[in-house]
C-alpha cells in the first residue's frame, strides 16, 4: 500500500475516530498475497477500553466498506498503543510529561540507556530526571536528534 492510499485511509477514517472520541496513533498495512491486515492503533485521554476498540472497529469498518479503498481482502484490527508505548513524535512526548520513560540515545560511537521521569519537552530536546544515587536525582537534557528509541515505562 503506497503512502497516498494510507493518507486516503487516514482522511476517510478521521471523522469516525473523532466521533468515537479517540486519536489515531498509528496506521499500518501488512500486505499478504491473499489477505492483508490493516492495523489502527488508537488512544484517548484516560486510556482505551475494549469497548472503544469495538466501537472504532465497527465505525471504521463501515466507512472502509462504503468507500472500498483497499483492493482485495483484508482484516481490520483496532488496538491501544499499550502501557509501554513508544514515543515517536512531539505530541506523544508532551502527552508523557510526568511519566517514567526509557530512552536509548546515541553516545559517541555507541548508545546508552537512561530511565527517569520526563519533566520537560522543548522544540529540540527533552529533560529527564534520572536517579544518580539513593537520595539524589539529576536533570539530563537529551536532544531529539540523539534519541534512537524511547518508550513509556509502567510504574509498579
Amino acid at each position: 500500500m503506497n503512502s497516498e492510499l494510507i493518507d486516503q485511509i487516514r482522511i476517510l477514517v478521521a471523522p469516525s475516530l473523532s466521533h468515537c472520541g479517540v486519536d489515531l496513533v498509528d496506521l499500518q498495512w501488512s500486505p499478504d498475497k491473499r489477505h492483508g491486515l490493516l492495523r489502527l492503533t488508537i488512544d484517548k485521554s484516560g486510556g482505551v477500553s475494549l469497548d472503544d476498540c469495538e466501537r472504532v472497529s465497527s465505525a471504521v469498518g463501515a466507512v472502509l466498506d462504503a468507500f472500498d479503498p483497499i483492493a482485495g481482502g483484508y482484516s481490520l484490527e483496532v488496538s491501544s498503543p499499550g502501557a509501554e508505548r513508544p514515543l515517536r513524535n512531539p505530541e506523544e512526548w508532551r502527552a508523557a510529561l510526568g511519566r517514567r520513560v526509557n530512552v536509548r540515545r546515541r553516545a559517541g560511537s555507541g548508545e546508552t540507556i537512561l530511565e527517569g521521569r520526563l519533566v520537560a519537552t522543548a522544540g529540540d530536546h527533552v529533560d529527564i530526571e534520572v536517579r544518580v544515587s539513593r537520595n539524589r536525582q539529576a536533570l539530563t537534557s537529551i536532544p531529539f536528534e540523539d534519541i534512537v528509541a524511547a518508550r513509556i515505562v509502567v510504574d509498579i
